[in-house]
């Protein structure tokens, strides 16, 4: 995941468009494995306010993570988050729990048209503001972002050591 973390960060230092965003995209491993975070502004980086469409920004840099994303084995998953301004529209028929499915989704079918392969991602989640980035600032711009996981081929190393012995198979 390292590896696959540091040729990202490469690839998107190249592409100009995308350099002028690399403060708003962060990469850690994690336990799921790489987790590719793109960050709003109050501007509105990738998304405008409340909408589920990604705009110009947003499309550029979901379009160049599919294109590398689409020649890795591993299996991706997609997340919404948003902040916790309160989103009422419809008379409370579209709250922030639909828009972070919708963008989620929405990254979904972009990078599926971009490099994704038909069976890579496996989940779609939306969070609305339930695991907030930033708990302490629960309306930052940072708290609104897209999650794309790149999962493990594998349970991960760490995982490995912490099943006992004979876990995995059963006694017959």
């Amino acid at each position: 995941m390292a590896k696959l973390k540091e040729d990202l960060q490469t690839a998107i230092h190249k592409i100009e468009d995308l350099n002028k965003l690399k403060d708003q995209i962060e990469m850690t491993v994690t336990s799921e494995g790489l987790r590719i975070e793109l960050l709003e502004t109050a501007e509105g980086t990738f998304f405008a306010s409340g909408s589920p469409e990604p705009n110009e920004s947003g499309k550029e840099a979901l379009i160049a993570l599919a294109k590398q994303l689409g020649g890795v084995p591993n299996k991706i998953s997609i997340e919404g988050h948003t902040d916790s301004k309160p989103l009422d529209r419809n008379g409370g028929e579209y709250s922030n729990w639909e828009l972070s499915v919708d963008r989620a989704n929405n990254v979904r079918r972009l990078m599926h048209d971009n490099g994704l392969r038909p069976d890579q991602v496996t989940e779609v989640r939306g969070y609305a503001d339930q695991k907030l980035r930033k708990p302490e600032a629960p309306l930052d711009a940072s708290n609104r972002r897209i999650s794309v996981i790149v999962q493990y081929l594998n349970v991960p190393p760490a995982e490995v050591a912490k099943t006992p012995p004979n876990a995995a198979s059963p006694k017959r």
